[in-house]
């Protein structure tokens, strides 16, 4: 079944779609959903008249998209009725915004009434519900708990849900009569106390009549077949084409009405009830043939009622005091003193208490501060069309006055009547006009200027006079002016859309800038999808281009804002489009800004990244591999970030050992226990990391290790051995010349590591003028031998190669004559990673080379420090034994996980990736051989092999040479 979701407007349909066009990129309806926007057919046909029409209109294009001459209802419809001319909000109640965040937005947008009611009906109400339609005003907001569970079985018929309310409420609003299965008897619409509590329930609340109505297919068809029959067929667009007088009906009570069990054919067909047609005024006899068609149509169809006990129902009435309260309360869990809504503004001001500030622009927020506000009073600019004019009319009220008390019994910013005309000096025939009998309220109420003949536009001076401020009564009476009753008929919806659109995006893009240079933890993605939605991606991009070439103070935001920019590149693109965004990243014509980059000319990169962004951007495959170097580009920054870690490492003198004296470390392995990948950029930096980490040795051994010695010959010897002893792999790259070097930072090149080491140690400089030859034996009189070895499978998911790094570093360091300590080697590893360019983070180095078990943290700041902290732990823990099994592939891990379960009382895989090392804490000690059967009974494992691990409580250890072995020539 198809969901469908069809409006009815009374009038500005482009404005209406304008704004559903958001409410659909925000994701509130799937992609397959038909949004059709449509005015009545003609003015005060009722809620019942357009739901007819709208049902008909819905019908006919989902058959005409079906290919079909007939219509067809074989769907779902949502029929929302919009209601306009709401006196708080320049775009009526359904598109009023709310003070609330949505909860997992896809795209960022601002949350409007109507989009809290789709929400609540689309998760909470319609779930299950069969073929049929849906319809609901918009001129409320339901708040329910918890989605319901409401059984669809066998239904057929029509639906409504209800909410509770008190007695006094429902005087002034319509409750349902019902009977003990739940089926209605009556609608009482503003009826008496006494006739209200007739229908209380037994939780001493009423059943509001609170919108949401459900016809099930039948009826919807029934009710579709009227529109051809007169004087119904006056609610449609057909009937007015075919020169059909327009008759009003409303839904509840002349619709729903004639399903309740209570009223006669006589007493529905000829009843006078509030809030409908008369039967008995100039277009009674329509009233009543209308009445007996629905009658005749609908009659024994069953109406039955949902009521929600514990849902709320928020009627959107014109008291200004109650939207104020419900903007307050929506906003926040506490209780706020005011609110300010849809403004711009550059300056801070204070706002007394209870009031509203909305549709405030640049120039006159300004303003505000200057003028004397006093609590409760709602101040609020719109957007109007004048003729050719288009203006903002700013208007100002008291949050308690009544909008529609009569005569002397009103009140204007807090004070009666006649007070304020003593206060101003004007006169009530200003305001209404001298005819008597005229309608004096305060909607009527000719208050506002708005328009000088020789002046031009008033502007906020207007209302300042009416406040008590500047200004005068003169000034006051040679301007136009209006009303609220007809600012409200005047007001461009649509260009006040635009100019909330506008604002939003401004404001968003301010958010996401401050986001960057603050180091706020806020998720710019949905902000990004809406830029690119509202093709604002223009500005967006300019501004981030900005945040980055003006952070060279500050690595890490210049990093993050180019993730940005590749995430305005990719949306760009179009989700599923134009290939994966992981991809290389070296296209030769980025070259030169990845060069800037690389030399630290940051604004230059930046903008040379801007020129060619330019060419890139006419494909979806174009797109994405620009998003691809703009991530690249990041990666370099990160690295350079992360860089900054050298502060942080402290080399000493010491005497040099003799030549050929073999300078031999060895490391454990580590377990990551809790917090892994916080240590890794640009989260470390960010947000801070913190891990607990081991150091174990495997089968009795500490697995990673590395011996260094001088030798006579100038050049580097780099032996590289990896993987148990069974079946290691050893590599040999010998190094005569500097361009053998040169590939220190391609991590796959042979022996990089080890050459990662000797540059980032200070063995040799490749940039230097003098050859290899030259300054091995200038510095240390003559070559190095550098090995290093692991004794854990690749993959493993230890920590292999950091701690190698970092083993490799001592060895080198103790050869060359230079003293460290085990903090300098943790902050050397990580700068030399981003040399070798693999990244990565810190806490494998802290796991191999401090001992024992201990925390390690780094802060939310640049330059990247990290601290450890070794934990004491009872020597009962430090004995305890587990079991490894390396080699799982993702799909045999469950299996594995599964057959050991019963032995153990905890399992963790070791591997970043899902595969390595699978450490077990099995519930009794020296399990091995169990184990081993276990597995060995096991179908689908494929090789493994099991090893025992205990606890490393030293970390590096440099071992002792008892004898200098030296070389000869």
């Amino acid at each position: 079944n198809s969901f469908q979701v069809v409006t009815n407007w009374t009038e500005a349909v482009p404005s209406t779609n304008h704004a559903f066009k958001r409410v659909r990129q925000r994701g509130v309806f799937p992609p397959e959903a038909l949004l059709l926007t449509m005015p009545d057919p003609q003015e005060r046909i009722g809620s019942g008249g357009a739901t007819l029409n709208a049902l008909l209109v819905a019908a006919e294009h989902l058959s005409a998209r079906a290919g079909y001459t007939v219509s067809d209802s074989e769907h779902t419809f949502h029929l929302q009725l919009i209601y306009q001319d709401f006196p708080w909000d320049g775009c009526n109640r359904a598109f009023c915004w709310m003070p609330k965040q949505a909860t997992e937005q896809c795209v960022e947008g601002p949350l409007c009434c109507l989009d809290m009611l789709l929400d609540c009906l689309s998760t909470k109400v319609c779930v299950g519900s069969p073929p049929g339609v849906w319809v609901c005003s918009t001129d409320m907001i339901l708040s329910l708990p918890t989605a319901q569970e409401i059984s669809w079985e066998g239904f057929s018929g029509v639906r409504v849900v209800s909410l509770p309310g008190d007695v006094s409420f429902a005087t002034k609003h319509g409750v349902y009569l019902t009977d003990a299965a739940g089926g209605v008897c009556d609608i009482i619409y503003r009826g008496s106390e006494e006739k209200i509590l007739s229908a209380a329930l037994h939780d001493g609340k009423v059943p509001l009549v609170s919108g949401p109505v459900f016809f099930s297919r039948s009826v919807s068809e029934k009710l579709l077949q009227t529109h051809v029959t007169p004087p119904l067929d006056g609610c449609t667009y057909l009937g007015m084409d075919s020169g059909a007088p327009p008759l009003q009906i409303s839904l509840f009570l002349d619709i729903l009405l004639c399903l309740c069990s209570e009223p006669t054919e006589t007493e529905f067909v000829n009843g006078e009830r509030p809030g409908c047609s008369s039967p008995l005024g100039p277009h009674g006899a329509a009233v009543r043939s209308a009445r007996a068609v629905l009658w005749r149509t609908l009659k024994g169809v069953s109406l039955s009622l949902v009521y929600i006990p514990d849902g709320q129902y928020d009627y959107l009435t014109i008291s200004g005091k109650e939207h104020v309260r419900r903007l307050i309360q929506t906003g926040t869990e506490k209780q706020t003193l005011s609110h300010i809504q849809v403004c711009h503004s550059k300056s801070h001001f204070q706002v007394p208490s209870g009031c509203l500030l909305s549709g405030l622009d640049l120039s006159s927020s300004g303003r505000v501060q200057r003028m004397p506000l006093t609590s409760n009073i709602i101040l609020q600019g719109r957007r109007v069309q004048l003729g050719e004019l288009k203006l903002t009319v700013f208007t100002v009220f008291g949050a308690n006055d009544d909008l529609e008390v009569l005569d002397d019994a009103g009140s204007f910013l807090s004070q009666t009547w006649a007070q304020f005309f003593n206060r101003t000096g004007i006169q009530p025939e200003e305001l209404w006009g001298a005819e008597s009998g005229a309608c004096r309220c305060l909607l009527d109420a000719r208050l506002f200027p708005v328009f000088v003949p020789k002046g031009g536009p008033v502007g906020l001076e207007g209302v300042s006079f009416l406040l008590g401020s500047s200004g005068s009564a003169e000034s006051w009476r040679a301007a136009w002016r209006l009303s609220l009753r007809e600012v409200l008929s005047l007001t461009d919806q649509q260009e006040e859309l635009q100019w909330r659109e506008k604002l939003f995006f401004s404001s968003g893009q301010r958010r996401a800038v401050d986001t960057l240079r603050g180091h706020t933890d806020h998720n710019l993605l949905p902000f990004i999808r809406a830029a690119v939605l509202g093709r604002q991606q223009g500005e967006l991009l300019e501004a981030l281009d900005s945040v980055a070439s003006s952070s060279s103070d500050d690595l890490g935001v210049a990093a993050r804002s180019l993730a940005c920019i590749a995430d305005v590149l990719g949306c760009l693109a179009g989700e599923g489009r134009g290939g994966l965004r992981s991809g290389p990243a070296a296209n030769p014509s980025w070259s030169s800004a990845f060069r800037l980059l690389e030399q630290g000319k940051l604004a230059d990169g930046v903008k040379e990244l801007a020129n060619q962004r330019v060419h890139w951007l006419n494909r979806p495959d174009l797109l994405v591999r620009a998003a691809r170097h703009y991530e690249g580009a990041g990666q370099v920054l990160l690295r350079k970030a992360v860089m900054s870690a050298h502060k942080f490492v402290f080399i000493g003198q010491s005497e040099m050992p003799p030549m050929g004296e073999w300078q031999e470390v060895e490391c454990p392995a580590r377990l990551d226990l809790s917090g892994g990948w916080s240590d890794t950029p640009p989260i470390a930096f960010e947000h801070g990391g913190v891990v607990v980490n081991v150091a174990v040795k495997v089968d009795g051994k500490r697995p990673i290790g590395a011996r260094v010695r001088r030798i006579p010959k100038p050049h580097l010897m780099l032996v590289s051995t990896s993987g148990p002893p069974d079946c290691c792999v050893t590599t040999e790259t010998v190094c005569e010349v500097l361009a053998d070097l040169e590939d220190y930072c391609q991590p796959n090149a042979p022996g990089a590591l080890l050459k990662a080491v000797c540059v980032c140690s200070d063995v040799v400089c490749v940039s230097s003028p003098l050859s290899l030859e030259q300054q091995l034996l200038q510095r240390w009189g003559g070559g190095l031998e550098l090995h290093s070895w692991s004794l854990l499978p690749h993959g493993s998911g230890l920590g292999t190669s950091s701690i190698l790094a970092g083993a490799v570093l001592a060895g080198v360091y103790r050869c060359s004559g230079r003293s460290y300590d085990t903090s300098s080697l943790i902050h050397a590893v990580l700068y030399l990673e981003q040399i070798l360019t693999t990244g990565g983070g810190w806490q494998d180095q802290v796991g191999g080379l401090v001992g024992g078990v201990k925390v390690a943290r780094s802060h939310a700041a640049l330059p990247l420090k990290v601290e450890v902290e070794q934990l004491s732990l009872p020597q009962d823990f430090l004995s305890q034994k587990k079991a490894m099994a390396p080699g799982c592939e993702p799909a045999a891990v469950r299996t594995m996980m599964k057959a050991l379960q019963p032995l153990t009382l905890g399992q963790s895989l070791a591997g970043a990736g899902g595969g390595g090392f699978l450490f077990i804490l099995t519930q009794h000690a020296n399990q091995e051989e169990n184990v081993q059967q276990v597995l060995n009974n096991t179908q689908g494992l494929g090789d493994f092999s099991v090893h025992s691990v205990e606890l490393d409580m030293e970390g590096i250890t440099v071992l002792q040479q008892n004898a200098h072995k030296m070389l000869t020539n």
